[in-house]
């Protein structure tokens, strides 16, 4: 017996500041983030995209994106999403664009994926303030404060 549904396996979460597809459908990722630089807070990011691939499942499923802040319980953002795979050979790709993050803080966020809510992953974004050396040129590389 072949069974209806099979839990997905995460592939990889990517956060980015923006994407493009093209004429194949291929997705361009623009900016992937390992972390965020500001020299000011608050900062609110206008918007961010998560991208996952999701592998070997067979089903309909949610899944639950959220970003929390540095005290690892205060959920910032959450955004659910469903997707679909027909058979465990094939992936899905899923983007979700979350507006308007504020981080009141440096210090290290987090992004969580879950499907069905089971956690598949949980990673920490890094939130740095960052300052402008004295007599530094722009463009240069600023000091960065943790």
């Amino acid at each position: 017996m072949t069974p209806n549904r099979i839990l997905p396996d995460l592939q990889c979460s990517l956060v980015c500041d923006g994407i493009r597809q093209e004429s194949n459908g291929n997705l361009i990722l623009l900016g992937v983030l390992s972390q965020i630089l500001s020299p000011q807070f608050p900062i609110t990011a206008g918007q961010l995209f998560v991208v996952n691939r999701w592998t070997a499942g067979k089903g309909s499923f949610t899944q639950v994106i959220r970003v929390l802040s540095t005290d690892s319980a205060t959920v910032l953002q959450k955004v659910d999403s469903k997707f679909q795979l027909n058979d465990p050979v094939f992936s899905a790709t899923t983007v979700v664009a979350m507006q308007n993050v504020t981080f009141k803080e440096p210090g290290p966020y987090w992004i969580e994926v879950l499907v069905d809510d089971v956690m598949k992953l949980r990673y920490a974004m890094p939130v740095f303030l960052v300052q402008q050396q004295p007599g530094a040129k722009p463009g240069e590389t600023p000091a960065v404060q943790g």
